[in-house]
């Protein structure tokens, strides 16, 4: 008889993400880190949309209405280079991690 498995609710918390993921820095994976260029970016935001981890944040100015550049949060950027990719312009370059 082939043993039964156990079902989701047996398996242990943690086994079973809980939480939100904002609670859990996961920056100090990387190898690598974007560092971006603000004098050759040119603000079209592609490294915000694309960042699967959304470490891609915009600086907007008072209104709210026109971008003044992106920043990088290292706390939770793993360097998959996917800015840097996406990037027309190559703004972003792909740095090694200093520890």
């Amino acid at each position: 008889m082939s043993e039964k498995k156990p079902g989701w609710k047996e398996i242990p918390i943690a086994g079973v993400p809980f939480k939100s993921s904002l609670e859990y820095k996961t920056g100090d994976w990387r190898v690598l880190k974007p560092v971006i260029d603000d004098d050759k970016c040119i603000k079209c935001l592609l490294c915000n949309i694309y960042c699967p981890e959304m470490s891609m944040l915009v600086k907007w100015d008072e209104t709210g209405n026109k971008p003044l550049g992106v920043y990088v949060d290292y706390d939770y950027c793993k360097g998959c280079g996917i800015c840097a990719d996406i990037c027309p312009v190559k703004a972003i370059e792909m740095v090694k991690e200093e520890r």
